[in-house]
C-alpha cells in the first residue's frame, strides 16, 4: 500500500469513528428527559409524608439522585377541605405535560390524557427514579406493592370532606385511610384497575398500608 493510500484509508477510518459518534450522542440527546417515576422507597412513616411539602421534597430528592433534579417535582396527591383550609387536586399539582418515564417512553401528552384511561401507566411503564419496574403480586413480584397512596378520585380531582381518604392530608400514620391506585392496573386477577383511585388502605400506619398490598410509594410528576 502506498503512502497515499494509507492516508486516504486512516482518513476515512477516522471519519467513520467521528459520524459513529455523532449518531451516539444524537440517540443519546433524542431521548425524551423523565418526567414520570414511582417513588423507588417511601417516606417510611406510613401516609404520614410530611404533608404535601413533605412528599415533593421526597419526589425531588429521588430524581437529584438520578441526576434530574433540575425540574421541579411534585407528589400526585390530592387533600381534602379542612379545618378553613380548601382541597387541592392532584391533577392541578403537576403541571401540563408531557410526562415520560425514565426510558423516555411517553406516560401521558397532557392532564386530561392522562385521566381518561389513555395513560401508559401499567406495570411495564410505571418505572421508578431509577427506571426499575415496581412489584406487582400479581405480575408474580412479592412482596406485593402495587398500592400507590393518591387520595384522589379517578378524574384526578381530591374527595370531599367528611370520610378520610388521605390519612389527615398526608400527616397521620394512625387513624384514618387513604385512597390508593394500582400501578399495574389490576385487582387481584382482574384487569382494568384505575392507576389513580381503585379503594382506601386499611389504615394509616406502614404495617397497614403492606397489609393493603402497599409500601407508601407515590407518583412524582415534572411540573415544569
Amino acid at each position: 500500500m502506498s503512502l497515499k493510500q494509507a492516508v486516504t484509508a486512516t482518513v476515512a477510518g477516522l471519519c467513520v469513528i467521528a459520524l459513529s459518534t455523532h449518531l451516539l450522542a444524537q440517540e443519546d440527546e433524542s431521548q425524551e428527559e423523565m418526567g414520570f417515576f414511582i417513588t423507588s422507597v417511601g417516606v417510611g412513616n406510613g401516609a404520614d409524608l410530611g404533608g404535601l411539602d413533605g412528599a415533593d421534597a421526597h419526589c425531588q430528592a429521588l430524581a437529584e439522585d438520578v441526576g434530574a433534579g433540575d425540574r421541579t417535582w411534585r407528589a400526585y396527591l390530592s387533600t381534602q377541605a379542612e379545618g378553613g383550609q380548601q382541597a387541592v387536586n392532584a391533577r392541578d399539582r403537576i403541571g401540563s405535560g408531557p410526562w415520560h418515564n425514565a426510558e423516555g417512553l411517553l406516560i401521558g401528552s397532557d392532564v386530561d390524557h392522562l385521566h381518561y384511561d389513555n395513560s401508559n401507566i401499567r406495570y411495564e411503564h410505571a418505572l421508578n427514579e431509577r427506571g426499575e419496574t415496581v412489584n406487582s403480586g400479581v405480575m408474580g413480584d412479592s412482596p406485593n406493592y402495587h398500592d400507590i397512596l393518591t387520595g384522589t378520585r379517578i378524574d384526578g380531582t381530591a374527595f370531599p370532606s367528611g370520610e378520610d381518604r388521605t390519612c389527615s392530608n398526608w400527616t397521620s400514620s394512625d387513624e384514618g385511610s387513604a385512597f390508593v391506585g394500582h400501578h399495574d392496573r389490576y385487582t387481584r386477577q382482574t384487569p382494568g384497575a384505575p392507576w389513580n383511585a381503585s379503594h382506601p388502605s386499611q389504615g394509616c400506619s406502614q404495617d397497614n398500608l403492606v397489609a393493603t398490598g402497599g409500601a407508601g410509594l407515590f407518583y412524582c410528576f415534572a411540573a415544569n
